[in-house]
């Protein structure tokens, strides 16, 4: 009698351990991450950057995050998306007037999770004519917010050397 009972409370607690691993182990897991997926997500976000900034009116940019941080080249950090923007507007004139910028994703790394993804990416600019003006790489760090995309940091470097 003894032993009936000793076994069935043996097997009632290792199936417990087995339920409540196996439970333990999908609250846990990792969730399937589709790189692909974002890295167009992002490239998307790039490609509407580049038609806005090409049009000269930033007023209607999405990219940046509120507390958004970027690394100018030749000049101090700016921070905040006001400030981003009116840096942009008061440097379109001489940085874009004429001429047009894409970029190019070409790597994305996300977190676990996908909410946050940093980007390395290819950047041009050409004149009307399609002459190459500047290019270089540039790093931006993304985060989800509302179910989308914002850059909360980014910087680029020119390749082409200064004169």
């Amino acid at each position: 009698m003894k032993t009936g009972i000793t076994k069935g409370l043996l097997f009632i607690f290792m199936t417990l351990m087995i339920v409540s691993c196996q439970t333990r182990n999908n609250k846990t897991g990792t969730a399937v991450i589709d790189t692909e997926q974002i890295k167009k997500e992002i490239q998307a976000k790039e490609d509407e950057f580049a038609e806005v900034y090409n049009t000269g009116e930033m007023k209607t940019i999405g990219y940046y995050a509120d507390d958004a941080i970027t690394f100018t080249q030749n000049s101090p950090a700016i921070a905040g998306k006001p400030a981003i923007i009116e840096y942009l507007k008061a440097n379109i004139d001489s940085l874009s007037k004429n001429n047009k910028i894409s970029f190019q994703t070409n790597e994305v790394f996300p977190s676990n999770d996908g909410n946050q993804v940093v980007e390395i990416g290819y950047y041009r600019v050409v004149d009307s004519a399609g002459t190459l003006i500047n290019s270089g790489n540039y790093m931006s760090l993304f985060v989800k917010r509302d179910g989308r995309y914002v850059s909360l940091r980014d910087m680029s470097a020119s390749d082409i050397p200064l004169e």
